[in-house]
This record gives structure tokens, C-alpha cells and sequence, in this order.
């Protein structure tokens, strides 16, 4: 189960969750408003969850009704990234 960046990070962008990431499955782009966590990467290790600043990370399990969108959204974000790749 991976951890999921919610929309409380939007326009926030702190980077403290990307620090403690031990495997680097958070990311983003200068043009994306928030970070994302990299399902197929994530180790479910919960490092990243205390140190956000807003609160705006939960194990996928717990991501609130209205936040749901956000699975899919974090996703997503690297399906199109791998994609893009050579």
C-alpha cells in the first residue's frame, strides 16, 4: 500500500516529505502545484507522513472520502511521466 499526496499540498510544495523519502518516489514538476508519491515505487515506510507540514499525506487506505481523486491523481502523474520517457 503507498503512501498518497492530497490536495492540502497544492500551492504548498514544502519539500521536507521529499527529504525523508528513503527510496525517491516523491516528485513533481515546475509546473505542477503539488508533489506527488510514486505508488509503484513507494515502500509503505511512512517517513514522509509526519514531517508534512499540512498534513496533506495518508497511506491510501486512509485517504478521506473527498480526497479520493488524489489516488488516482498521484498515479497518474508517473504513468504519464514513464510514458514520456525514451
Amino acid at each position: 500500500m503507498a503512501y498518497v499526496i492530497t490536495d492540502a499540498c497544492i500551492d504548498v510544495k514544502d519539500q521536507t516529505c521529499v527529504q525523508e523519502c528513503p527510496v525517491d518516489c516523491i516528485e513533481t514538476t515546475d509546473a505542477d502545484k503539488q508533489y506527488f508519491i510514486d505508488p509503484d515505487i513507494c515502500i509503505d515506510c511512512g517517513a514522509c507522513q509526519p514531517v508534512c507540514p499540512v498534513n496533506a499525506i495518508f497511506p491510501s487506505d486512509e485517504v478521506p472520502p473527498e480526497q479520493q481523486h488524489q489516488i488516482q491523481k498521484n498515479a497518474d502523474f508517473f504513468t504519464k511521466k514513464k510514458a514520456e520517457q525514451p
